[in-house]
């Protein structure tokens, strides 16, 4: 198998498994804490820094790898934003309901004051479940809002264009191919790294073989060296005028030509 191909079946299952990754996140969201959850993804981290360190070739694999953990973590957080949506339009209860209390949301961890709103039926009992939020004055106590309730209590209601999960699903998409694009993007820079080591080594092995090849050529009647440029694809005349200067040679007088005096 060639070197190029190798590398593309290498990106191809690196994205496979960036993949995998953000769907095993996901599902175990729902059903673990955070002390599950924090140890395997440093433990990711460090799977995909290994191998976009190989595939990039060079030191840039470590930070490719960071982009897709965190362009995988975004997806993952926008994907169980998705789930509640689309859980609640699946088995949400269209019902309209009155406001009967408005408080300050105690979450400190907010930039915009949030607040939360208690409903009830029209026959006077509370709608199962956490109470609607938004912002303050969007609904004011005894206004009439329709909302899709979780029959189950589980989920938080919410109005039935707030429930609408086509956002969240798009930015699940937008992480997920910006992870694989970091991933195709260390593959094709990790080729153009290794093609430049091979040219470089190509080149250094043909200016050693050129400066033996001056060192030990005899000089003919007229004092001059000449080598066949052929040999030396790679080394421009220019180089191979200074690999002759360094070994006390000086260029013909004809332009462009590889021959040199003693």
């Amino acid at each position: 198998m060639s070197r190029g191909r190798h590398r593309i079946l290498s990106a191809i299952g690196i994205g496979c498994y960036a993949l995998a990754a953000i769907v095993g996140f996901f599902l175990l969201a729902g059903h673990h804490g955070s002390g599950l959850l924090v140890p395997l993804w440093i433990a990711h981290g460090v799977l995909l820094a290994v191998l976009l360190t190989k595939l990039a070739a060079d030191e840039t694999g470590l930070s490719a790898a960071l982009v897709v953990v965190g362009a995988s973590l975004v997806a993952v957080y926008f994907a169980d934003l998705a789930r509640d949506d689309l859980t609640l339009e699946r088995r949400g209860e269209r019902i309209t309901a009155t406001v009967v209390r408005e408080w300050l949301d105690p979450n400190p961890g907010r930039e915009v004051d949030t607040y939360d709103y208690a409903l009830a039926r029209r026959d006077g009992t509370r709608v199962r479940g956490p109470a609607l939020q938004a912002r303050s004055g969007t609904f004011a106590v005894g206004r009439t809002v329709t909302v899709l309730a979780d029959p189950e209590g589980v989920l938080r209601p919410r109005t039935p264009g707030d429930a609408d999960a086509t956002g969240t699903v798009l930015g699940v998409g937008a992480f997920a191919l910006l992870a694989l694009g970091i991933v195709a993007a260390t593959a094709r820079r990790g080729a153009i790294v290794v093609r430049q080591r091979e040219e470089g080594a190509r080149l250094a092995e043909q200016e050693h073989t050129l400066r033996e090849a001056l060192r030990t050529a005899s000089a003919d009647v007229h004092g001059f060296v000449e080598v066949h440029p052929g040999h030396y694809p790679d080394v421009s005349h220019r180089r191979a005028a200074g690999i002759a200067g360094e070994l006390g040679l000086q260029p013909a007088d004809e332009p462009g030509s590889w021959r040199f005096r003693r």
